[in-house]
């Protein structure tokens, strides 16, 4: 399996298919590069060079004790995309994968991206506070962190449902992307999913999202029950200089379904 390793000696696991211009993934947590498996084939049918990553911690990479934060996210991207020496590149990322290429681009991107798209991403600020009051109060995300060290394998198998929003009245539930969701989640290190918490809730991405000076679609389904959508993408959009928001009408957290369709279509059509 490809990996490069970083400047303080964490595996980076990687997938790298298809030819063309380069677009690289970033996932949420607590998955991996395996929640872009439609993406990678869509993608490279389309004619693209597609990259994803699993972030440290998470998948095949390294089990990291140390450096699960956003910046440090960010310097591991930053160096996988010089390894592979990328350019004219869009970087996609979902959750706290949003949060990572919006700091990446804005931080180490300049002269090699060329757009940022995100979905139901973090930035700016997903942590309530006095000037962020449409924020998660800090008592969520202190459960999170109890309920993942309490028994994490029960705990992923829960937030599947609000995640895909299968506990919405009448939502089709699909086990086996349940099943698949807490597959990935328990190959996360427990030391990396429990500081993740505070690097997709405390990172505050305000002056990232300003320093952008390249486009960036800003996708957002309002059912988000994971990122509420007024802490964030319709913050996000007032703060950087050449941005698309587009809002998914009932759409969950995760991307599946008619949700994946649309936004896949719609992330083609912005990049071509």
């Amino acid at each position: 399996m490809p990996h490069i390793t970083t400047s303080d000696g964490t595996e980076l696991y990687y997938t790298d298919q298809g030819s063309g211009r380069p677009v690289l993934f970033s996932h949420g947590w607590p998955l991996s590069s395996d929640a872009w498996q439609v993406e990678l084939k869509v993608f490279a049918d389309a004619g693209y060079r597609v990259i994803a990553h699993d972030r440290r911690g998470h998948g095949r990479s390294s089990q990291t004790y140390t450096g699960n934060d956003m910046s440090t996210y960010a310097s591991d991207l930053a160096q996988l995309v010089d390894h592979l020496d990328l350019r004219d590149l869009v970087v996609v990322g979902h959750s706290t994968g949003g949060g990572e290429v919006v700091r990446y681009a804005a931080q180490h991107g300049a002269g090699r991206v060329r757009a940022v798209v995100t979905a139901g991403a973090v930035p700016p600020l997903m942590l309530q506070t006095d000037a962020n009051p449409e924020g998660t109060p800090i008592e969520a995300f202190d459960g999170i962190r109890a309920n993942v060290l309490h028994d994490r394998s029960q705990f992923w198998k829960d937030l599947a449902l609000p995640f895909y929003g299968f506990n919405r009245d009448g939502a089709p539930v699909s086990q086996g992307l349940v099943d698949d969701f807490w597959r990935q989640g328990m190959l996360v290190n427990l030391a990396a999913a429990y500081d993740c918490v505070k690097a997709f809730s405390e990172t505050d991405q305000t002056a990232d999202l300003q320093a952008l000076d390249v486009p960036i679609f800003i996708a957002h389904g309002d059912d988000d029950q994971i990122v509420p959508i007024a802490a964030a993408a319709e913050k996000s959009i007032g703060l950087v200089k050449d941005g698309t928001l587009k809002v998914y009408p009932g759409a969950p957290h995760g991307i599946y379904g008619a949700y994946q369709q649309e936004l896949d279509r719609d992330i083609l059509a912005f990049i071509a």
